[in-house]
């Protein structure tokens, strides 16, 4: 498979026609090599528009998804990040390359080793990875981006709390089938505003709440 004609094309393609049309974000998903973070069975997949099983029941969002990610909240080159399910570590690396500092955190350990030898290999430095619970960890600093990689089927609060003044959070919220994708922003002067950006249905973040069954 021809991987660079096959890159150029979820370019023009997948994001461009969703909308995707940062130029920072176009140029930084083209860059870093989406195929090295999958196994090579599926490598041949990296680029095609749908989700990828990588283990422990999760999966790799398809590009135009994660290109929508990074287009809401739009990192800057000084700026620190918190993303909530590293996963492969793909998204990570485009965050690092956008931003000054990302702190990732997903609850498999194996995720973690396996993105930690990813960014290595790449050169990524600016990247702190943590095993950890998201829906448990104590948030003690404030970040400028936020990304969640995973549906909250009930909204919770605890991480627009950790925005800094002008920070963003890109959140999937709802039940599924049919989610909505939240940009939440932080004001200068501490107000938080929520839009609705798309609807889309990707898995739950682990261990978040969900809403209570009716009983009859």
């Amino acid at each position: 498979m021809d991987l660079d004609a096959a890159r150029s094309q979820m370019i023009s393609q997948q994001l461009r026609t969703w909308e995707i049309l940062n130029e920072r974000v176009l140029e930084v998903m083209g860059m870093v090599p989406r195929e090295r973070f999958l196994p090579a069975r599926l490598r041949d997949l990296a680029f095609a528009d749908t989700v990828l099983p990588i283990g422990h029941g999760e999966r790799m969002l398809p590009p135009k998804i994660q290109g929508r990610f990074l287009q809401a909240v739009e990192p800057g080159a000084e700026e620190a990040v918190l993303e909530i399910g590293t996963g492969t570590g793909f998204l990570t690396a485009c965050l690092a390359r956008l931003a000054g500092q990302v702190h990732s955190v997903d609850i498999e350990a194996d995720f973690t080793a396996r993105a930690r030898d990813h960014l290595a290999a790449l050169g990524i430095e600016n990247v702190r990875l943590e095993t950890a619970d998201a829906m448990t960890m104590e948030l003690t600093r404030r970040y400028d981006v936020i990304v969640i990689e995973g549906a909250l089927p009930i909204y919770d609060k605890r991480f627009e709390a950790a925005l800094a003044p002008g920070g963003r959070l890109v959140v999937v919220v709802g039940p599924s089938p049919v989610r909505e994708v939240w940009r939440v922003t932080r004001g200068a002067d501490g107000s938080l505003a929520r839009e609705v950006l798309f609807e889309t249905d990707i898995p739950d973040l682990r261990n978040a709440p969900r809403p209570g069954s009716f009983v009859f």
